[in-house]
């Protein structure tokens, strides 16, 4: 079994990654850590081998600024085959392409560097499935509650996918491909894991839309009695990225973009055909799903004692 750790390196300067190292290295299960290092110049990558350096398992870092990948990148885009923008998937495409190489596990989970609740039962819960030889699953993805500090968080997850996969539902009728997205209680969790073989049956995206992209390939590829997911933390808090309003190249309105994409390309290679009208008619009916959405939210929240702002709500819709 190994692990892949997704990393900018301003995350090692932040109040997670340490507790996360210190928890991992207490793991005996895991033949390697493949570390993707983002945004880090050589001074930092230094300083992030001698971070990661208190991990126990043997472990990687791969880093993805400096000039031995960037070779490496060069010549994957020579010949048509290399991630074509920056950014999360990209780092784990080619995380996982060293995992291939390595060839120390059969067993491959991801998950954040931003977890500032992390506990190593996170890790088992998220590998048992994939690892266990009397299953037979090939996928697990994770999901848990986004309740921290009394309030409801994952707000893309409420308040985009969610309304938007309940919305081209009621336009298009029941979708083998949407009633399969709608299926999983947290779509977004950037938690899964599989089993190597997978990595040859399955294109990465490079942006934002890394999440809905796996789920996508998975469902092309494997049937869903090989897919499962599992409840992997009682307690989950991460770091919140704004909401950008005014920037569409950052933040949750930059991740926003590249989800709605990502489900809306898969639906054009199901055969659904999408126009002007179209759109108009997914973006009413997404807003009339909205308003039902957010007074359910409000009633949840308020019967657990939680807080939720409806303005806020609303106006991130």
């Amino acid at each position: 079994m190994s692990l892949v750790l997704p990393s900018l390196f301003s995350e090692l300067q932040g109040p997670a990654l340490k507790n996360i190292v210190q928890e991992l290295s207490q793991v005996r299960y895991l033949s390697e850590i493949v570390i993707g290092l983002d945004r880090a110049s050589e001074d930092e990558y230094a300083y992030a081998r001698d971070f990661f350096g208190q991990l126990n398992q043997h472990h990687r870092a791969l880093w993805q600024d400096g000039p031995r990948l960037r070779e490496i990148d060069r010549l994957l885009e020579s010949k048509g085959l290399a991630p074509k923008e920056a950014g999360k998937g990209r780092n784990v495409w080619y995380c996982y392409g060293y995992g291939l190489a390595s060839a120390k596990s059969e067993a491959v989970a991801l998950h954040d560097c931003d977890i500032v609740t992390y506990q190593r039962d996170l890790l088992a819960r998220l590998l048992y499935p994939v690892a266990n030889p009397a299953f037979s699953y090939d996928f697990c993805k994770g999901y848990y509650a986004r309740v921290a500090d009394n309030k409801l968080n994952g707000r893309v997850s409420r308040l985009l996918v969610t309304l938007l996969l309940r919305a081209l539902k009621k336009i298009h009728g029941p979708m083998e491909y949407l009633e399969y997205l709608d299926s999983f209680r947290y779509p977004l969790a950037d938690e899964f894991s599989m089993r190597t073989s997978v990595f040859n049956d399955i294109r990465i995206p490079s942006d934002w839309g890394l999440e809905i992209g796996v789920l996508s390939e998975v469902k092309r590829n494997y049937s869903s009695k090989r897919l499962c997911q599992v409840d992997i933390a009682d307690v989950y808090d991460h770091k919140h990225q704004p909401l950008s309003e005014e920037d569409r190249n950052a933040g949750l309105s930059k991740m926003s973009h590249d989800i709605i994409k990502a489900i809306f390309r898969k639906l054009a290679t199901n055969g659904v055909q999408f126009n002007t009208e179209t759109f108009r008619t997914i973006k009413a009916t997404y807003y009339r799903v909205a308003l039902d959405f957010i007074e359910s939210y409000y009633d949840d929240a308020v019967m657990n004692g939680l807080h939720v702002d409806r303005d806020t709500e609303e106006r991130a819709v």
